[in-house]
């Protein structure tokens, strides 16, 4: 990951929740979005790198079977940890992408707010990998903020524009506001469930 681990070391060690995800309305309603978003109620295996502090893990482990948190920051980690600690099928590790991306395949990969970190060769990896560990029908979120920020080799219009550029999977969804662009990749023809529907 191109942004230093101390840039968010710094950030977790002056705040608990730095981006405010618990107390601000905008992250709540773009979390809710980013759930309405998924094309299925539940999911067997879900991998969400940069999960700071497991806000949006706790909802994505309350719908899979398996889930597979990742953060560069030692006490995100932590605090991740305690957030899901009803959870036993829920894991969150200590690591950096692309170079600690795990050997697995997965139904739903997350990539919310992390790819502005990275610089273009890396996210450009990170598409790859991403793209290689998703199970024939499996799905790609990602959300990202759009206005530029301080510091970041990247800003979320060109993270998302590299996701079209690289993915190989049709694009399912889009949804875009003047502060955040989310968008979902799937090769799933089944879109929603169906048998789910009461009619």
């Amino acid at each position: 990951m191109n942004t230093p681990a101390e840039y968010f070391d710094s950030l977790f060690a002056a705040n608990e929740d730095p981006w405010a995800f618990r107390q601000r309305w905008y992250e709540k309603r773009k979390r809710d979005l980013s759930l309405a978003a998924l094309l299925h109620q539940r999911y067997e295996r879900i991998f969400e790198p940069g999960c700071a502090n497991g806000e949006l893990s706790l909802a994505l482990a309350q719908r899979s079977d398996h889930f597979l948190g990742m953060d560069l920051c030692e006490r995100a980690v932590d605090l991740a940890r305690d957030r899901l600690a009803g959870h036993a099928h829920a894991r969150i590790e200590r690591g950096a992408i692309p170079s600690d991306w795990p050997p697995a395949q997965f139904d739903l990969i997350v990539l919310s707010e992390v790819g502005y970190y990275l610089e273009p060769a890396q996210w450009r990896e990170v598409i790859q990998l991403a793209e290689q560990s998703l199970r024939p029908a499996g799905s790609i979120l990602a959300c990202h903020w759009l206005h530029a920020i301080d510091g970041c080799p990247m800003q979320g219009a060109q993270v998302h524009r590299m996701l079209s550029e690289h993915l190989t999977l049709p694009r399912q969804v889009r949804h875009r506001e003047r502060d955040f662009l989310l968008e979902l990749w799937s090769a799933d023809t089944a879109a929603l469930s169906l048998e789910e529907q009461i009619l």
